[in-house]
């Protein structure tokens, strides 16, 4: 099978601001999708763009996960998730080592487009370094990263994530301008549910 882009849903979280388990929170009425949990609709979207897409979940999130492959997403335990985010994208980055790039998505942004997703794919695709959509001149998610990154990444550890190697690579950051609000919306609160 040829390398394509894999797409990885992190959800190894704590979900600490939160409360409970915010990935498991139903959308509120209005929203769409209503009624789903936070962690399936970002997972539909992902497969919908990357149907070869993975989910890393926490040790002992037997419900989230159940829900998450139910879905379609293979899943990836990170034994150690709880050293954070950097430490859990690895884990999904080695999990699947033969990609041509990754599409790295967060299970607490549910809005997300999957044209938005299969953007950020198409650039890593036409040889784009790292891409991320940008919403008003704001950086937004998923983010991108070409396979050339692949020892970089598999070696993340903490909750030095993706943020800090953007940092690092400014240069080779190509943002694209979407006309998609969720890339900016993510769920920490309750409150952030009722917007």
């Amino acid at each position: 099978m040829a390398a394509t882009i894999r797409g990885i849903l992190l959800a190894a979280g704590y979900s600490t601001r939160f409360g409970s388990n915010k990935l498991l929170q139903a959308l509120p009425e209005g929203a769409p999708e209503a009624g789903t949990p936070v962690g399936l609709a970002a997972a539909k979207h992902l497969l919908e763009a990357l149907p070869e897409s993975i989910a890393v979940v926490r040790p002992r999130a037997q419900k989230l996960g159940k829900i998450l492959r139910d879905a379609g997403c293979n899943t990836v335990v990170c034994k150690n998730a709880s050293e954070g985010m950097g430490t859990s994208l690895a884990a999904g980055v080695r999990a699947t080592s033969d990609a041509k790039g990754w599409v790295v998505a967060l299970a607490d942004m549910p809005f997300i487009r999957p044209d938005t997703i299969r953007i950020v794919a198409k650039a890593l695709q036409d040889g784009v370094a790292i891409a991320a959509p940008s919403f008003e001149g704001k950086r937004g998610h998923p983010v991108g990263f070409a396979r050339r990154f692949y020892d970089e990444l598999s070696s993340l550890h903490g909750d030095d994530g993706a943020r800090q190697f953007l940092k690092q690579h400014p240069e080779l950051t190509k943002l694209f301008e979407v006309d998609d609000p969720g890339v900016v919306r993510d769920i920490d609160k309750l409150s952030d549910l009722e917007r």
